[in-house]
């Protein structure tokens, strides 16, 4: 057997025609539409006028008739309303006919098969470039990681200066605070910088025979500046480098201090100050205070509590002309006068919370009235048990004069 059965044959041809949505038109020899048939509609060829020039109505015939060659295919032609066909040109006598055969399924999954191998490609590009840039950025690495290795014996030694002259300027700073006395006060003091250099000092001397100064100040701030401005002012105390100042007023020290260290004249620095003169023969202690925490008088035993001596006063180089005011007190025999930083008493406790000062100020009447060993080393003591096993966020200084 060497054709199909008819029936099958007749089948098959059905479903073909079915799926392609033949449509056919008949021109003649004027290339004027002379018949048309099919599923014209599905090609947006409902309107055919016959007779009517063909090419006009159907621009896709434009340049093709009259046929050169018969049979004539051209494939996939793109038609209204997002169509694709295969034209068939026919010539048959001195007419030609031309049948279209929907082919837009096809089209559509070439067209998806391209995409497909565009998009294929294009990430293939963006693979070979993420690689490029991956290997530039390991080389990279690579040349970081040598500069790195080669400069870690260079940053040690950087380090190690650093430190070493932190530690000196620390040594220097402690050299600048005075030794401790017995006569005729008993006065003792405890320093405990912390980790970073720091801006704590404070000094006490005699001013002429009848007079006694005692001071401690805290510069802003930590590292070298700090510690040198802290330096600086200390000197001038000690010195008594202020001119046309009374150095037996504190009110006067404070004013002749501030027009000396303007912050603006020492990168932004200030600080604060306790500054008092005792005298001896009245037992009469007159003080003054810029932005620092109060001096605490503790009368003997302690058991009456502690008086806490602080005045009005901005810290010294914030303010242009800044006022302060020397108050005074008497001071009863075998009175305990505390000098303190802050970094004395705002302790960071292990569960967060900071230590009130009027805890703090309780715990010392209590180290006085004691009486067992040293009230310093005890509240030194006690100062590291609240702060758990933290390194000091700030220096801790604290000067204890017995009268």
């Amino acid at each position: 057997m060497t054709t199909l059965p008819a029936s099958i044959e007749q089948a098959l041809h059905s479903d073909l025609l079915a799926q392609r949505s033949p449509a056919w038109l008949q021109i003649d020899a004027a290339l004027a539409l002379a018949g048309a048939g099919g599923c014209l509609a599905h090609y947006g060829l409902g309107g055919l006028r016959i007779g009517a020039p063909a090419a006009l109505q159907a621009a896709f015939l434009e340049g093709l008739l009259p046929l050169v060659e018969s049979p004539l295919l051209i494939r996939s032609v793109e038609l209204s309303g997002e169509r694709a066909a295969d034209l068939h040109f026919h010539a048959h006598g001195d007419q030609s006919w031309v049948v279209l055969l929907d082919v837009t399924a096809e089209r559509n999954e070439s067209r998806l098969v391209q995409q497909k191998a565009y998009e294929m490609t294009l990430m293939q590009e963006k693979e070979a470039q993420l690689n490029r840039r991956l290997e530039a950025a390991n080389d990279a690495l690579r040349a970081a990681h040598r500069e790195l290795e080669a400069s870690r014996a260079a940053l040690q030694r950087a380090h190690d200066r650093l430190s070493q002259g932190l530690k000196e300027a620390a040594d220097y700073v402690r050299s600048m605070l005075p030794s401790p006395m017995s006569r005729p006060f008993d006065i003792d003091w405890r320093f405990l910088p912390s980790t970073q250099l720091g801006g704590d000092s404070f000094g006490y001397h005699w001013i002429d025979e009848r007079a006694f100064a005692l001071y401690l100040l805290d510069v802003c701030g930590h590292g070298i500046g700090p510690s040198l401005l802290s330096v600086a002012v200390l000197d001038t105390l000690r010195s008594g480098s202020l001119p046309n100042v009374d150095l037996r007023d504190p009110a006067q020290v404070m004013a002749g201090l501030n027009r000396i260290y303007r912050m603006e004249e020492h990168y932004d620095l200030y600080f604060t100050l306790w500054y008092g003169v005792y005298a001896p023969a009245a037992r009469r202690l007159e003080y003054a205070a810029a932005g620092h925490p109060p001096a605490l008088l503790i009368p003997a035993g302690g058991a009456q509590g502690a008086q806490q001596l602080a005045s009005r006063g901005a810290p010294i180089g914030t303010v242009a002309h800044g006022a302060w005011r020397t108050e005074s007190v008497d001071v009863a025999q075998r009175s305990s006068l505390y000098l303190l930083s802050d970094g004395a008493f705002e302790i960071l406790r292990p569960d967060g919370t900071m230590l009130p000062f009027d805890a703090f100020v309780d715990v010392v009447c209590s180290l006085e009235t004691a009486h067992a060993g040293s009230a310093l080393d005890r509240l030194l003591a006690f100062i590291r048990e609240q702060g758990g096993a933290r390194e000091p966020d700030d220096d801790l200084s604290i000067v204890r004069f017995a009268f």
